[in-house]
């Protein structure tokens, strides 16, 4: 009797660790990775004929996922908290959260558009193509959401892992098996290093929680000062190979070329978001008290990478086999330097500028995957890949050269492309608020130097063609997601306002 009534007293004392799970927050990430699921068994079972059925299904339950995200509008659910401190979650689904989730699976959407063409005509394993896609989405829809970083490292690595097999799914090409070799062995040297950050950090710490490791970072004892100090920075050097900043960028040409092209347009775009939504939460929500470490570091490396990547595109030969690609690689790297800068700059005047990176980021979703599912329609019949192949677009299919001059206008910033111009000023705007006037002339010499390459490849596509035209049919799933990215990307640039009203203000939950 004695003993029951101590236990009484014991639970009545003690908090509850059970806890009831908010599911329609977790909902678009739960859902990603149950339909990945029941594609890979389905798989199993469906004869060969079936296999394209897959390809819908991923697509409908991608869709599905982007539908859940209305609910959540509101931004304000949180779930997986500590029952001594309700305000330290593992997962919370703020405006950020919800924000980056859209770009996630809506661009997970549009990739799969394109693939489902893509995989029947390459024979490429339906079903294992599929699953991985999916589990990579899932883990990607699952990073902006952690707010511990036991979870960012986890959900980093479900959206990289499905990532590497999906670079070298084409089986037989030797620039596939390379690319994928050295994509998973860079990425894995990376993540050592920040798990080593992570632990540093948990030491100095003894949290993962990013809004408790905020607090302590404020009042670290002196002799623990240096690890904290090595934990930041080596946490963050996961994060940056993501992000393709230099020095951590040489993965990226090689990589985009070697993958299937719906692949490479998912890693330009869904991959370069992973590592920005963590750079960003790891910066402006744990490491504050460190800003005087990160914030000129970053500033550094959105210089050099700008600066590196347009460099490189600007050397590429248009009738070198997979020179389109390759620039569309390099493209992509100099504007992760761009996207760079409003993080450096949150560190001298406030998180409000990360409202800059994700504006930026919504504007280089829709035109970059646009971009390459216009490369995919090309690829049809000429496979090479070269810049030179597009000469005389125009005059072979009207629609998709306007469509890829856009996105082009767009990424150099140029009218009509307004999205693109309006997003840079947005960007340069950050850098001069935070007094980082040389990092804002570096930027503007950068955009000068981007407009030739761009403007080059546009020009191309109306020049008069070579030869007699071959008119082929293009198939709908990538004809639509041509239509869908080039739509967004109109109404975007004749309302920029939308993206302003959504990355406006504070994006992180109080």
């Amino acid at each position: 009797m004695t003993a029951m009534t101590a236990l009484t007293v014991l639970s009545a004392e003690a908090p509850s660790l059970v806890q009831s799970v908010d599911w329609l927050a977790i909902a678009p990430v739960v859902i990603t990775a149950a339909v990945g699921l029941v594609v890979l068994v389905a798989d199993l079972f469906a004869a060969e004929r079936h296999k394209p059925v897959l390809g819908w299904i991923s697509v409908a339950g991608l869709a599905a996922a982007t539908a859940t995200l209305l609910p959540l509008r509101a931004g304000d659910r949180a779930t997986f908290c500590l029952t001594g401190d309700p305000a330290a979650c593992s997962y919370v689904a703020d405006r950020f959260t919800l924000v980056i989730q859209f770009l996630v699976l809506a661009g997970a959407l549009v990739t799969a558009l394109v693939s489902v063409t893509a995989v029947r005509d390459t024979r490429m394993p339906a079903g294992e193509y599929w699953f991985l896609l999916l589990s990579s989405a899932a883990g990607a829809a699952l990073l902006p959401a952690s707010r511990d970083l036991a979870t960012l490292i986890v959900a980093l690595e479900v959206a990289s892992l499905p990532a590497f097999a999906l670079v070298g799914m084409r089986r037989g090409d030797r620039l596939s098996s390379e690319a994928a070799l050295k994509f998973f062995l860079s990425s894995v040297t990376a993540t050592a290093v920040s798990l080593m950050g992570v632990s540093f950090v948990y030491a100095a710490t003894g949290s993962l929680h990013l809004t408790q490791v905020a607090d302590r970072l404020e009042d670290v004892p002196g002799q623990l000062d240096t690890l904290a100090m090595a934990g930041v920075a080596l946490t963050l050097v996961g994060f940056a190979f993501k992000t393709a900043a230099v020095p951590f960028h040489f993965w990226v040409p090689d990589t985009y070329v070697g993958a299937p092209l719906p692949i490479a347009g998912y890693l330009s775009v869904v991959g370069k978001a992973v590592g920005f939504t963590g750079l960003i939460l790891v910066t402006v929500i744990a490491f504050p008290a460190y800003s005087d470490i990160w914030g000129p570091a970053l500033a550094v490396l959105a210089a050099l990478t700008m600066t590196l990547g347009n460099a490189a595109a600007l050397r590429q030969s248009p009738d070198r086999p997979n020179s389109a690609v390759r620039l569309l690689a390099w493209s992509s790297v100099g504007q992760a330097g761009y996207l760079l800068v409003p993080i450096a700059a949150a560190a001298y005047s406030g998180r409000d500028q990360i409202g800059s990176t994700v504006a930026y980021a919504l504007m280089y979703a829709a035109v970059n995957l646009g971009a390459f599912a216009v490369a995919a329609l090309v690829a049809r019949t000429k496979p090479l890949h070269r810049i030179s192949d597009y000469r005389g677009l125009y005059a072979e299919r009207p629609l998709a050269a306007l469509s890829l001059g856009f996105f082009l206008l767009c990424l150099a910033g140029l009218p009509p492309g307004i999205i693109g111009l309006f997003a840079k000023v947005t960007v340069f705007r950050s850098a001069v608020d935070a007094g980082l006037g040389w990092l804002a002339v570096v930027m503007a010499i950068n955009v000068v130097i981007a407009l030739y390459y761009y403007l080059r490849w546009t020009a191309l596509l109306f020049r008069t063609p070579e030869g007699a035209q071959t008119r082929t049919r293009a198939p709908w799933p990538v004809a639509a997601a041509v239509i869908v990215t080039a739509i967004t990307a109109v109404v975007l640039s004749g309302a920029p306002e939308i993206i302003l009203r959504v990355t406006s203000g504070s994006l992180f939950a109080q």
